[in-house]
């Protein structure tokens, strides 16, 4: 299943900044991971804001739920999550990633 998920993250202004940069070096490090494994299929920066546009292939919601609430940001991320469906006029025939 395909989700395209938003994400923007907001971390406290007083925010130790050794505990912030501790926090980016895990996610950096998951979503790697995450991408290498097929599930994060495509992940984009939104410029001009500490946000980003993803895709994600995974099995079920609930695989992305908590795929999401594991992030190491997920407590400072405001996320929006929409199923996708494969539009009738695409011509990649394609429906999935490569996993």
């Amino acid at each position: 299943m395909l989700f395209h998920v938003a994400m923007d993250v907001a971390l406290p202004h007083d925010m130790d900044p050794a505990a912030a940069a501790e926090l980016k070096a895990r996610e950096k490090a998951l979503a790697q991971d995450l991408q290498r494994d097929g599930r994060w299929v495509h992940l984009w920066r939104v410029a001009g804001r500490y946000a980003n546009v993803s895709v994600f292939d995974v099995d079920s919601i609930d695989e992305l739920h908590d795929l999401l609430s594991g992030l190491p940001l997920f407590p400072y991320m405001d996320i929006r999550v929409t199923p996708l469906a494969r539009h009738p006029s695409a011509i990649d025939d394609d429906l999935r990633s490569t996993r």
